[in-house]
């Protein structure tokens, strides 16, 4: 855990001493890059956005439950749950099939987290929503149909 970064937000109330440390060059636009996978992000397929995370073909899991409504009224703030009953999950990822980019969000669980996340996404229209669970180094997923009666995504 880094408890550099919980003591620095402790101490300087937030955002106000994160600016002046950035300012000061203290930390880098980089190391926040660092954690970003910019292709995975982009990929505008399941199969393209699974090799960006370098999880190739994922099984399907009971142990892997996706909590969201069926119809979602208004596409532009769709909320979705996920829970991994899989040991030692170590991370849960949420992609949209008819999403101009594929991949909506991604959650690193630390050891000994519960691996249950939840989230609001955007939804252009209907469609297949993929919950990938990365589990002892294997990928497991679950999917689930939202219908969207009101466009989000420039709709």
């Amino acid at each position: 855990m880094n408890n550099q970064r919980r003591e620095t937000l402790k101490a300087g109330g937030g955002l106000g001493v994160l600016g002046l440390l950035a300012a000061a060059g203290l930390i880098k636009p980089e190391l926040a890059e660092a954690a970003w996978n910019k292709s995975a992000f982009d990929a505008k397929t399941l199969d393209t956005a699974m090799s960006a995370m370098g999880a190739g073909k994922p099984v399907e899991s009971a142990d892997v439950q996706i909590t969201a409504p069926d119809i979602a009224e208004n596409g532009a703030v769709v909320p979705v749950g996920v829970v991994s009953n899989l040991p030692n999950t170590e991370q849960i990822s949420i992609m949209i099939e008819k999403n101009p980019n594929m991949l909506a969000a991604t959650f690193d669980i630390p050891a000994g987290t519960l691996p249950d996340v939840q989230t609001r996404v955007k939804m252009g229209q209907t469609s297949d929503v993929y919950a990938v669970v990365k589990a002892d180094g294997k990928y497991y997923m679950a999917k689930k149909e939202i219908k969207v009666t009101l466009g989000g995504c420039g709709g």
